[in-house]
């Protein structure tokens, strides 16, 4: 159905942590017309401070509902918004599609090549707007960086560095086993996952499990890297092959996730690398003076930045914000475009697209070939740090049995795919 610009737009937040905060306030208050009925989390300390502020902007207050599956039954609901924990991305975004609502998911939108397989399967036969947390794909700067190296002025792309160096890490103490806290709903929260007793240190740091992400460094923000790298390159398809070293570095603990990730991916004409770490903190994100201004990055501390090696010169450009710019010979500025963070722009893009039914600027097929770039260099290190074959055309993996069968998640009964 296409609505109006005058209709109003209901939605749903399911996982009202702190990104589902500051994404769906962010979509209330930049686009007109947006209702909110809904917020849903299966622990009764979430949703509170947020149910607060929207009743404030809206007049009423949503709804507090603990399963999905009762909001998606809802025919008000216009589309969902996905911020939960990244193992559940893939199946609340089908169970989604499938009830007829629209979805904006948070990245990394999936863990496997069947979850991404079967989301944009959805996606396509329920005829459904799926919009990513990607906002990188809703700035100017990145348009017009792609603009720039499309009209062949960078000269032939001989190589790409993309960095997610990010300050600092502490060690990690595995907490003993507990009765889940009281309003917590532990079964539902694990949901596919496999059925373990309550331990705090997988419900606050869901992150550090292969179970429920990629990697809070990789999975969490070198997604956005990688995907802003794919775009301004013209979305390449998946590369032939990757391979990915590292390890707990900084400190020898039990965590299941690396503080240290080097990863090469194969892209036929070109490499692209990656730097996926934690430590240090004369490494740091694009600070906020700057996400917000006509000012550069310091390139060389800036901890997000992509360089972009050209036969004609190097790009330098920056994530959330920051903006692009080409230096030649002797360090000579060629080009450049300042930016800025672009989460109003991404939120407004998908309600409009709600409305108009056009393609979103961040479509879950580009979203699933981002993520399956850091679900792959995952599988490399998993796999004992051995190469990975990829099939780009099919995304089928070769050369790499034990990597194959890891890719091959399991979920309980209820919460099959």
């Amino acid at each position: 159905m296409t609505r109006s610009a005058n209709n109003k737009t209901v939605l749903a937040l399911i996982g009202a942590g702190g990104r589902g905060t500051q994404v769906i306030l962010g979509m209330k208050q930049h686009t007109a017309g947006v209702e909110v009925k809904y917020v849903c989390d299966v622990d009764n300390e979430r949703g509170g401070s947020v149910i607060s502020e929207l009743e404030k902007l809206q007049g009423y207050k949503p709804k507090r509902e603990t399963d999905m599956r009762r909001v998606f039954d809802d025919r008000d609901v216009d589309a969902a918004v996905i911020t939960t924990p990244e193992h559940w991305h893939a199946p609340a975004t089908i169970w989604a599609c499938q009830a007829g609502k629209d979805v904006y998911v948070e990245k990394n939108v999936c863990l496997s090549s069947e979850e991404g397989r079967k989301m944009i399967e959805a996606a396509a036969r329920n005829k459904r707007i799926v919009q990513c947390g990607t906002q990188n794909r809703s700035a100017d700067y990145a348009f017009s960086a792609r603009e720039y190296i499309a009209s062949g002025r960078l000269g032939a792309i001989v190589t790409v560095k993309a960095y997610c160096m990010l300050p600092g890490t502490r060690e990690w103490i595995l907490k003993p086993d507990s009765p889940a806290p009281e309003g917590l709903d532990w079964d539902r929260w694990l949901g596919p996952a496999e059925q373990v007793p309550y331990n705090v240190s997988r419900h606050r740091a869901w992150s550090d499990w292969w179970a429920y992400s990629g990697g809070g460094a990789m999975s969490g923000d070198a997604s956005h890297v990688i995907d802003l790298a794919r775009m301004v390159l013209g979305d390449p398809l998946l590369p032939n092959a990757v391979y990915c070293a590292g390890g707990r570095v900084i400190f020898n603990d039990r965590r299941d996730i690396p503080d240290n990730q080097t990863v090469v991916f194969d892209m036929e004409k070109y490499p692209i690398s990656l730097e996926s770490s934690q430590y240090g903190n004369y490494m740091y994100k694009t600070p906020q003076e700057v996400r917000f201004s006509d000012k550069f990055p310091e390139w060389r501390n800036n901890a997000t930045r992509i360089e972009i090696y050209g036969t004609d010169g190097v790009m330098f450009l920056g994530r959330h914000g920051g903006g692009w710019q080409v230096f030649g010979q002797d360090w000579e500025l060629l080009a450049q475009a300042t930016g800025y963070f672009p989460d109003e722009a991404h939120h407004r893009n998908f309600i409009d697209c709600i409305r108009s039914r056009k393609t979103p600027n961040a479509p879950v097929e580009q979203g699933v070939l981002s993520a399956a770039m850091i679900n792959l260099a995952n599988l490399s290190y998993r796999s004992g740090k051995r190469l990975v074959g990829i099939d780009p055309q099919t995304g089928a993996i070769t050369g790499n049995p034990e990597a194959a069968a890891l890719d091959k998640r399991t979920y309980r009964t209820g919460y099959e795919l």
